[in-house]
């Protein structure tokens, strides 16, 4: 790709413009042009862009180029449908003699299940759709095929593997259609998850945490956070100290559900008092877990005061937690996705407090971050659509945009 003081130089010649002529129309020197053309100079303005595009009679985006191939990055990810598909079989249940002798292993699939997550933390979403098909059908073939999993009796740490893997993948599918902003079909998944691990109640603790984002994400918020509380405090130990840390983790990461969705419902005090609740355990895990695939510690829970804070309409203090809690050494220890996700958060709280040119460079970090995070979001594209069209945006927003065919 040409540099952009290269494409100025390029276009201006075009319009047959010399450069002093070029530069009284822009109110600008003969020495400036000069050094915006050579590189010597940067254009890291969005009004500066938008001053030489119309000069030379061109489109913004033509200055920074248009060479990302907007197909493979924007929009709804490829292979929904088939996900869609695969909820919507009951092969297993009704004996369809294809889905019986088809067993994975056990531990090829515990693998499986384990990569899936592991694409999903690093925001590679289109690999985890086109994972899940195959990855559902077998868990369904696993879960169908242990002779213990119908009998909930004894389980507790340590559920049956098939019922187990199969809820992790149904938690997971439910997650990640949340994120592409499939919420009647995450609402699905969640559902599946939630009955598969009835009698479990560490499984029905782990299926609930999608479960309250997906009702949190279609409106439901009060039912969100009861549900969330009800799963919590089921699990929850009777002292915390000495507790083990993935029951704690999985417990606080609950509360932290009820505490987004408190504040979703416009509950100020519930939403402080929760999250403190969820601080306190949060201090005895510490940083750097990810146990039932939580990531739960005291960032994450600074990070969710962020997301609380912006719901409830204190933009500014919201920015404010975002910017000591990411200027500690554990934000990094964080998924990727998570980081990502907490960086659109910020973007939305810049830009109610005015601030367009920290929101795009937040975007700009989550897309540095997990590029899928922003590609493949509503809640991003949102976000991008705002900054595109503020002059005092950073110009590589206009780049973004135009490769996710943004307006």
């Amino acid at each position: 790709m040409l540099p952009v003081g290269r494409r100025v130089a390029y276009w201006r010649g075009r319009r047959r413009l010399s450069q002093q002529v070029f530069a009284d129309r822009l109110g600008k020197s003969k020495s400036w042009v000069d050094k915006v053309e050579r590189g010597v100079r940067t254009l890291d303005k969005v009004s500066t862009l938008q001053d030489i595009a119309g000069v030379l009679r061109i489109d913004t985006s033509v200055l920074l180029g248009r060479e990302v191939p907007p197909a493979e990055v924007g929009g709804q990810v490829v292979g929904v449908e088939r996900v869609r598909e695969a909820l919507s079989r009951y092969d297993v249940v009704v004996g369809r003699r294809a889905a019986r002798g088809q067993a994975v292993p056990a531990d090829r699939l515990a693998r499986d299940v384990t990569l899936a997550w592991t694409a999903f933390q690093h925001a590679r979403y289109p690999q985890v759709t086109g994972m899940l098909p195959e990855l559902l059908a077998s868990a369904q073939r696993s879960h169908a095929g242990d002779p213990d999993s119908m009998n909930p009796s004894t389980a507790n740490f340590a559920a049956p593997v098939g019922r187990s893997v199969l809820v992790q993948a149904y938690r997971l599918t439910a997650s990640l259609l949340v994120k592409l902003g499939e919420t009647e079909l995450a609402w699905l998944a969640a559902d599946r998850a939630m009955t598969t691990a009835t009698g479990d109640v560490v499984l029905v603790a782990a299926a609930t945490v999608p479960l309250a984002q997906v009702l949190r994400a279609s409106g439901r918020a009060r039912t969100a956070r009861s549900t969330a509380l009800a799963a919590a405090y089921r699990i929850a130990p009777p002292d915390l100290d000495g507790a083990p840390a993935p029951g704690l983790s999985l417990c606080g990461t609950l509360v932290v559900q009820a505490a987004l969705a408190a504040a979703r419902d416009g509950d100020d005090r519930a939403t402080v008092d929760l999250l403190d609740e969820a601080a306190g355990m949060a201090a005895l895990v510490g940083d750097g877990h990810d146990h039932h695939r939580t990531a739960f510690g005291p960032v994450a829970v600074d990070l969710a005061r962020v997301a609380t804070a912006l719901d409830l309409g204190h933009a500014g203090e919201a920015v404010a937690w975002h910017e000591k809690t990411t200027a500690r050494d554990a934000w990094r220890w964080l998924p990727a996705e998570h980081r990502a996700a907490h960086l659109l958060d910020a973007a939305r709280a810049y830009l109610h407090t005015g601030d367009p040119g920290n929101a795009g460079r937040a975007l700009l970090a989550a897309e540095r971050t997990a590029p899928g995070e922003v590609r493949h979001r509503p809640t991003a594209r949102a976000v991008i659509a705002r900054l595109v069209h503020d002059p005092h945006a950073p110009a590589a927003i206009i780049q973004l945009a135009a490769a996710l065919e943004v307006a």
